[in-house]
């Protein structure tokens, strides 16, 4: 109560500390107290955040920066040891031992063979000095960049280097122990960098195995849009066009008997309300597949269940309505055909429909033949209209650039089949196709 007669007030501090969210005021008081609270804290962790910093930067640095640091370090420790008798010649041979590995990434057998050689001076020249370790890191460099038989041969010019050292430098009755030492260090030495070698290739294989499924993933997925996109592009295709030329032949026979027969032009007019609204409800269920998110989608398409060989009949009459005569026969049971089998074969008989309505003259009559059996669907729509003057793979009027006979071919290839459309010997036109329930591969509703 007393806050809130507080925060009244324009000046008051408590309502200026109220701007300020209390998310904000939580984050800033957990993560800063240790550098509010002491001076002491706050450098150490400002010293803390530099030194990380400083190591990010660090690990950007060039391999020749860190391959630089033992010379450097071996030259120093001469530098700082040796008396003033000896300096110059333990720091020549020094200097000639360690400065080659700088390069020994860009050449390995080349930075090793210098080394040994500069090695194989100093045991001739009886000097003893620590920079001798470099031909251990000459021999891990060899062993993790070149092949196995290079690092068999620069182990085997270590182990002769350190036969010849024990030999020379070691008192009477010591020579096994620092020899077998030296052994162990370069063997040590050689296995670790065939480890990193197996290990480089070893990533190298996964990320180009990774490289390889990421583009044939990218590839599947471009193939899947690709025949997705042709799907929908047939789906489409034979509502709106089917849909379309029989809104257009009742309507020309609307116009037609309008004046003659008017309850005939009311029964078409009605006709083409009720194609209108099944071509929306087509297209309706169709989007609702494709948007799976719609909460709708999924009620829709129970509602309306894709067409198949039940609805034959009704679009046979529909056909017959629009002006072409239509006769269905069906023979065998129907019930053990995969849903997608039967929006098949649905499609197809309503695309060749759709050609003989829009192709052949008036008076034209189609027959509709669909046997189906435990193992296939023959499917068989024949008319009687006149064939155009030169034979092809359309029927008359139809342009060879369309969709429709492509889209039947694609349609009935998902099931095996082969659709055979063209003129009959005894005139028409004719598409047949046989759908394979059993060795074909189910297409996507």
């Amino acid at each position: 109560m007393t806050e809130a007669a507080a925060g009244t007030g324009g000046a008051s501090p408590v309502r200026r500390r109220d701007r300020v969210p209390g998310r904000v005021l939580r984050a800033w008081a957990a993560v800063r107290p240790a550098e509010y609270a002491d001076p002491g804290a706050a450098s150490s962790a400002w010293a803390a955040r530099a030194l990380s910093a400083a190591r990010r930067r660090g690990s950007r640095l060039p391999p020749t920066v860190w391959d630089s640091l033992l010379p450097a370090l071996l030259v120093l420790n001469i530098a700082t040891t040796r008396g003033p008798q000896d300096l110059p010649e333990a720091a020549g041979f020094t200097a000639a031992l360690a400065l080659p590995l700088v390069w020994r990434r860009r050449a390995p057998l080349t930075v090793f063979g210098t080394v040994a050689a500069v090695a194989f001076v100093q045991w001739l020249m009886d000097v003893q000095l620590p920079a001798d370790i470099a031909l251990l890191v000459a021999l891990y460099t060899v062993a993790a960049n070149a092949g196995r038989r290079a690092t068999l041969v620069a182990g085997a010019v270590v182990e002769a280097g350190a036969l010849l050292a024990c030999l020379r430098w070691t008192a009477d009755g010591a020579f096994l122990t620092p020899f077998v030492a030296a052994s162990a260090m370069a063997v040590a030495a050689a296995v670790l960098g065939v480890n990193v070698r197996t290990t480089r290739a070893y990533l190298a294989a996964v990320e180009e195995r990774a490289a390889r499924l990421e583009q044939q993933q990218e590839q599947q997925a471009r193939l899947a849009v690709a025949e997705e996109r042709a799907r929908i592009t047939r789906e489409m295709h034979d509502i709106v066009t089917h849909n379309l030329s029989v809104m257009v032949a009742l309507t020309d026979a609307a116009v037609y008997a309008q004046h003659r027969s008017p309850e005939k032009a009311t029964a078409a007019m009605l006709q083409i309300s009720e194609t209108g609204r099944q071509a929306l409800t087509d297209m309706r269920r169709s989007l609702g597949l494709l948007r799976t998110d719609e909460p709708d989608a999924e009620p829709d398409v129970e509602r309306h269940p894709l067409p198949g060989i039940a609805q034959l009949r009704a679009l046979a009459d529909q056909m017959c309505a629009a002006g072409l005569p239509t006769r269905l026969e069906v023979h065998g049971s129907h019930t053990h055909v995969p849903a997608t089998a039967q929006l098949t074969v649905y499609r197809l008989v309503q695309e060749a429909l759709t050609n003989a309505l829009k192709h052949t003259p008036p008076g034209t009559r189609a027959n509709v033949r669909v046997r189906c059996s435990a193992v296939d669907v023959t499917v068989d729509v024949t008319d009687s209209g006149p064939c155009p003057p030169s034979s092809g793979s359309t029927p008359s009027g139809a342009t060879p650039s369309g969709h429709g006979i492509p889209g039947m071919r694609e349609r009935a290839a998902a099931y095996g089949g082969t659709l055979r459309a063209g003129p009959l010997p005894d005139g028409g036109w004719g598409v047949r196709t046989r759908l394979d329930l059993g060795g074909g591969t189910e297409a996507p509703a």
